[in-house]
């Protein structure tokens, strides 16, 4: 294949000691090696790219100029979700499933996954839907495990005993090391300083895997 002799070896030269993008560079010097005479191999082999590379190389040079030794920009990668999609989870995710209609009370990252396909016929891996609601805002926390059918007067109770040390903000709980996708809510700490006692006394919570 014929190599365009707009520029000379020595020019392609002096504009690849001049290029900031290295691989744009390296094209460069292979072309000039192949137009002092060198096989594409050897042309290749010196500026350290395999033979297939240059001939593409050549093949964009011949038909871009030199706007054809540069990489084209990578398009930027669609989204799993829409943005009204995203919105939805988001929503679904921080007013926590109903017991009658999704048969739990808490989110867990399969049983999300679940229900994005049965939305939108997308099936997600839970590690891929993680990454997901981390985008959408929404942090993992710890909390401690409770029965759909729990005595609503005892809740009241420790309620009122519970001494509250921070809130919920826009699914975010800052430094906290933990395994789920709290709602929303307040924080609590039970009497005395019980650690035991730190829970999620509004909403619900997403155990993550």
């Amino acid at each position: 294949m014929e190599i365009r002799t707009d520029l000379s070896a020595g020019e392609l030269r002096a504009l690849a000691r001049r290029e900031k993008d290295p691989r744009a560079a390296s094209r460069m010097y292979a072309i000039a090696h192949a137009l002092e005479g060198k096989s594409r191999a050897e042309a290749a082999r010196l500026s350290g790219m395999e033979r297939q590379a240059l001939h593409d190389a050549v093949v964009r040079t011949n038909a871009e100029g030199l706007a054809g030794l540069h990489d084209r920009p990578k398009g930027r990668r669609r989204p799993v979700l829409s943005d009204e999609e995203g919105a939805a989870l988001k929503q679904l995710v921080l007013a926590s499933p109903e017991l009658a209609r999704h048969g739990r009370t808490e989110w867990t990252l399969p049983s999300l996954a679940e229900e994005v396909a049965h939305l939108w016929g997308k099936r997600l891996h839970p590690a891929s839907l993680s990454r997901v609601l981390r985008r959408l805002g929404l942090s993992k926390q710890k909390t401690r495990p409770r029965h759909p059918q729990a005595d609503a007067e005892a809740q009241e109770a420790f309620k009122r005993m519970a001494r509250p040390v921070g809130k919920w903000l826009d699914g975010r709980w800052p430094e906290q090391s933990a395994k789920t996708y709290p709602a929303s809510g307040c924080v609590t700490l039970g009497q005395d300083g019980d650690p035991r006692a730190l829970v999620l006394i509004k909403g619900s919570a997403l155990e993550a895997i």
